[in-house]
This record gives structure tokens, sequence and C-alpha cells, in this order.
């Protein structure tokens, strides 16, 4: 769906971002998503405690696993 650029422009709404749609009676209700994204908040955060993810795998499943 594409918003006109003059609304975008107006409500401030940028290429990328994301925003949410709920119905009210016979409209549709657009909500801009909080900026703040809680899986970008923890990704990362156990770092790299296994190494090469495809290695990791093949060595639980065996030397014939292929990804």
């Amino acid at each position: 769906m594409t918003i006109p650029k003059p609304l975008r422009d107006r409500l401030g709404i940028k290429p990328g971002e994301i925003l949410s749609v709920s119905a009210d009676g016979g409209r549709l209700v657009f909500t801009k998503q909080s900026a703040r994204d809680e899986i970008d908040e923890v990704a990362g955060i156990l770092g790299t405690a296994i190494g090469d993810v495809d290695e990791f795998v093949r060595e639980i499943r065996g030397p014939d696993y292929q990804p």
C-alpha cells in the first residue's frame, strides 16, 4: 500500500518505518511502531560462544550433515 508523500511528510513517516494496522469500525488505522526494537536490544548478547553456526550444527548432527 502506498501512502501519499504529502501525508507521509506531514506525519513524519520515514522510509522503512514500521506501521501497525488495526481496524476501527469501517476504517483502517495505521500507527507508527516504537523506535525501540526489543530484538535489536538483545541481539548479540550471547556473543560468539559457539563460533561458526554451520560448524556447530555439523558437530552436533554428525559429519554427514549438509546445510
